[in-house]
């Protein structure tokens, strides 16, 4: 595909990346990714192995990841192993997929940042 406007990349079984991976198209993974990975759309196939955290807006996870996951629409299938938080919008898990994380709703994790500290101390101002 020389002219560019490929609308997914795909990293094989036979590739291993280290550093973080980030990409505007949707993204399948079937190697190995030493590092955070962020994408519009990830699929992950079952041989597949991410050490990092995934940020996607829609993700399908079937092999080991060891690291967070935040997605909007996540499906984690029976064959997937991760070992990490899942945050997510909807979500969806097969029978016999192991998780040893917490989950929490995106809601949960935007609201849980804790707010500005008010200047209550008149030692403490604000420059303005």
């Amino acid at each position: 595909m020389a002219q560019g406007n490929s609308t997914f990349s795909v990293i094989g079984s036979d590739v291993t990346i280290k550093g973080d991976v980030s990409a505007s198209v949707d993204l399948h993974i079937d190697g190995k990714i030493e590092g955070d990975i962020k994408c519009a759309s990830l699929v992950q196939g079952e041989g597949s192995v991410i050490q990092g955290g995934v940020t996607s807006d829609t993700a399908r996870m079937s092999g080991k990841v060891v690291g967070s996951i935040t997605a909007k629409e996540l499906v984690i299938l029976k064959s997937a192993q991760i070992q990490g938080d899942v945050h997510y919008d909807a979500l969806t898990i097969e029978q016999g997929a192991q998780v040893d994380g917490r989950f929490a709703p995106n809601t949960q994790r935007q609201t849980a940042k804790p707010p500005a500290p008010a200047v209550k101390d008149p030692k403490l101002q604000v420059a303005s």
